[in-house]
């Protein structure tokens, strides 16, 4: 007998899943039940939270949709930091959960367990789509407009509901076999090419900050392409790390709470902020006031002049402020017809070395942070790592020198494991770093890890607290509250779980790291530390 259920399942397959995961519950079992069914590979996580972190990883790690299944009402809203988190930092994910018996729904007030009077409104400040099903007929379109939602530019979440009734309830509906999206990427209009070329070809110093939606289009050739031609310097966003060539001449890597950067981009005639809404940390905590032209490019109309319409400095020379030109597009569309459009320059070294001047103040001024650049020196670039929010992590968004996933979207704790054990379900190894009042979050998928057998290694920084919270409070009031943590012994309870543990030194780190990765399955290792934070500027 097929139910709803396996209508979900089908179109799933039929969209081109490979992989849910998921948390059962009494109104979705009928979703489950389907799975055993269907050809997807099912990773069960230990919280509803942790699912939806899980497929926010598996999303970023694979750069597709990924779905995930919960219950209604406490385990659909458990789910919600997650999908912040995804919303703003752009990653595909379409959440499925069940609902109240349809004869309850509209605030009916039936008594049923878990009803909420409107579930689905608790949804639609994080996730781009919203949809209630109330027949089985439509369980297939509305994941596939959800599939188009989550893909189409910026992407983002989608979120289905599907009532018990409907998902136990047999049906004759074929097999569904053939679903097909179209998801949406705004392209650059021409007039606006033309008037970005035109601006850039004129500039005497353009410099270019290129922000995550570049990384997300894959723009990074585009991107290359474009600062060769103009000689303009390029920093990157936190999001963005690793688009742009980290040794290039021209690289101003990713000093943005820096303000000889803030003070270099400002100074720039043109300034090409690709990608990027010049968020909180993007803009040095809103403090940057570029003095010259910005064109700003950003898939998300909203962020568009968001930081930028009204903050302008003006040029001491010039007899009007100068405003900003705002372009709504994809990033890798706009920087490609960029790129091929402006005028090559002969380079004479002036850009290079500004760029090496400040990148030679910015160290200078971190002289005394040893201990923090070895522990980050000992943490290899080449493998997919998740951070959770903590000192390493605000140390490693500046100064690591590869790729990285965090937390930074929403700034929520418990999404380094739970995300890696994402990644590591696509089939590759990944490393999830946390704080010791952050791996408390994540404790519980030490069972998904060791049931399924993943390839995580889990590095937890133990400095005794919320150690970022900890210097922050120092800073601002003399003295921490509420930030030193009793917390367990992490390697002991890791074994509990059948994962092997090591205990690390700062000095012995990257000996143990590199072993734990060269291991397959789950492992942990508990670095003793207690890094200091740089001073903000």
């Amino acid at each position: 007998m097929r139910t709803g259920g396996d209508l979900v399942a089908e179109s799933l397959v039929a969209l081109g899943a490979t992989t849910v995961f998921g948390e059962p519950g009494q109104h979705a079992l009928a979703l489950f039940d389907a799975l055993r069914r269907a050809p997807l590979r099912y990773v069960g996580c230990r919280t509803e939270l942790g699912v939806a972190f899980a497929a926010d990883g598996h999303a970023r790690a694979t750069g597709t949709v990924t779905p995930f299944m919960v219950s209604t009402g406490p385990g659909a809203l458990a789910t919600l930091p997650a999908l912040m988190e995804s919303r703003l930092a752009c990653a595909p994910v379409v959440g499925i959960s069940s609902q109240i018996p349809s004869d309850g729904l509209g605030g009916r007030r039936k008594g049923y367990l878990h009803e909420l009077p409107d579930q689905a409104a608790s949804f639609r400040g994080v996730a781009t789509s919203v949809q209630v099903v109330r027949a089985a007929s439509q369980i297939p379109s509305a994941l596939a407009q959800a599939w188009e939602a989550a893909l189409s530019v910026p992407q983002g979440p989608a979120w289905v509901e599907i009532p018990q009734d409907i998902l136990l309830a047999p049906t004759d509906i074929p097999p569904v076999a053939d679903l097909s999206v179209r998801p949406r990427t705004p392209l650059p209009r021409a007039e606006l090419v033309r008037q970005a070329v035109q601006e850039l070809d004129s500039a005497s110093n353009p410099v270019i900050l290129a922000g995550g939606g570049v990384s997300l289009s894959g723009a990074g050739p585009e991107l290359l392409a474009l600062a060769e031609r103009l000689r303009s310097p390029v920093a990157t966003t936190f999001a963005a790390k690793g688009v742009f060539p980290r040794e290039h001449p021209l690289s101003l890597r990713s000093w943005l709470e820096d303000r000889f950067v803030t003070e270099f981009l400002e100074e720039a005639d043109v300034l090409l902020v690709a990608g990027s809404g010049l968020g909180e940390l993007s803009s040095n905590y809103h403090t940057m006031r570029p003095r010259g032209r910005v064109i700003h490019i950003e898939a998300d109309a909203g962020k568009l002049e968001a930081n930028t319409s009204g903050s302008l400095a003006v040029h001491a020379d010039a007899r009007a402020t100068l405003g900003t030109l705002a372009v709504h597009a994809d990033a890798k569309a706009t920087l490609g017809a960029l790129a091929a459009a402006v005028r090559p320059r002969q380079g004479d070294g002036r850009a290079e070395a500004a760029v090496a001047d400040v990148l030679r103040r910015v160290h200078d001024r971190l002289s005394g942070h040893e201990q923090e650049f070895a522990l980050l020196e000992a943490i290899p670039s080449g493998v997919l790592s998740f951070w959770d929010m903590t000192i390493l992590t605000y140390w490693a968004w500046s100064a690591f020198p590869g790729h990285m996933w965090s937390a930074q979207g929403a700034g929520g704790l418990g999404y380094a494991l739970p995300a890696a054990v994402g990644a590591a379900a696509s089939g590759q190894r990944a490393l999830a770093i946390s704080g010791d009042g952050g791996a408390m979050y994540g404790l519980a998928e030490l069972a998904t890890m060791r049931q399924h057998d993943l390839d995580v290694t889990w590095l937890i920084v133990d400095d005794g607290g919320y150690g970022i919270l900890r210097e922050y409070m120092t800073g601002a009031f003399g003295t921490p509250t509420g930030t030193e943590l009793a917390r367990p012994d992490f390697a002991g309870l890791a074994a509990s779980f059948g994962v092997p543990a090591r205990v690390a030194t700062p000095e012995s780190l990257a000996g143990q790291l590199a072993a734990a990765l060269a291991e397959p399955g789950p492992n942990v290792v508990v670095l003793h530390a207690r890094p200091r934070m740089f001073a903000q500027t």
